[in-house]
């Protein structure tokens, strides 16, 4: 099990992100090396023959454009979800993937819905809306960037254009809103302090040791002074301080003083 406190850069954090794009273009290449179709295999709403694009629907693609437009955000948001997510990553991607296919089979015009932006949209709401209500510095600095990146797609969960599949990207909000509620657990836990620890106890640490109570600095206590050797010239005096320094220095009289001006 991944551990809450430590993110490592495994091979799997970019590895399966890589693979799913990797798959999305080598079905690209077989439509167009071999003049295949595959668009017959993508969501058709209210139809169960189209219950089956549910799984295959994110793996086919139109045209160049319309991979290449779902291909980064999706390595992107995937790579932030394997890396932050790690206890809950595959639970978000596969049934993330499936609820957001049945939505779109539920509420979708008859028409044939292809293409990965249904899942592309789901990362882009749990990342974001889960980051927010973690109250983690790490995912809220993460949804910020979901943000600054991909702020811009909020406009196409709307019917703006006929061509595109709303509904999908719909679809995948709503799953990826539900998701950032239903998944409690906080993956990375912010670092604690020593005296942020319930079990902190000030009487015992060296820098609290040095106020009173009232928070006034009453600073290390004084080393004694004793005089370890007297003699009609000077005095000579010893402090031991509490951590085994010695320090001895002598007092000199005025008569000494005037005989070394005279010199």
């Amino acid at each position: 099990m991944a551990n809450k406190d430590n993110l490592e850069l495994n091979l799997d954090v970019l590895g399966f992100p890589l693979l799913m794009v990797l798959v999305m273009w080598v079905v690209f290449w077989i439509e167009i090396r071999f003049g295949f179709e595959f668009n017959q295999f993508g969501i058709y709403p209210q139809k169960t023959s189209g219950l089956v694009g549910i799984l295959t629907g994110p793996f086919i693609h139109g045209s160049l454009k319309h991979l290449f437009n779902n291909s980064i955000p999706l390595l992107v948001l995937t790579t932030g979800l394997f890396y932050f997510y790690r206890e809950i990553r595959w639970k978000v991607l596969l049934y993330g993937l499936l609820l957001t296919g049945l939505l779109t089979w539920i509420i979708g015009r008859p028409a044939l819905h292809i293409g990965a932006s249904g899942v592309v949209y789901m990362l882009v709401a749990f990342l974001f809306f889960k980051g927010i209500l973690s109250k983690q510095y790490h995912l809220t600095a993460l949804a910020l960037i979901v943000v600054f990146l991909y702020g811009g797609l909020w406009w196409y969960l709307f019917p703006i254009d006929s061509k595109i599949s709303w509904e999908g990207h719909l679809s995948g909000f709503l799953v990826g809103v539900l998701f950032s509620f239903l998944f409690k657990s906080i993956p990375v836990q912010n670092k604690k302090y020593e005296w942020e620890r319930d079990d902190f106890d000030p009487s015992k640490d060296p820098f609290m040791q040095q106020f009173d109570d009232d928070g006034n600095f009453v600073g290390m206590p004084k080393p004694e002074s004793k005089v370890v050797e007297e003699s009609e010239d000077a005095i000579s005096v010893t402090n031991q301080s509490e951590k085994g320094y010695r320090i001895i220095y002598s007092l000199r009289s005025d008569k000494d003083d005037a005989k070394d001006a005279s010199d």
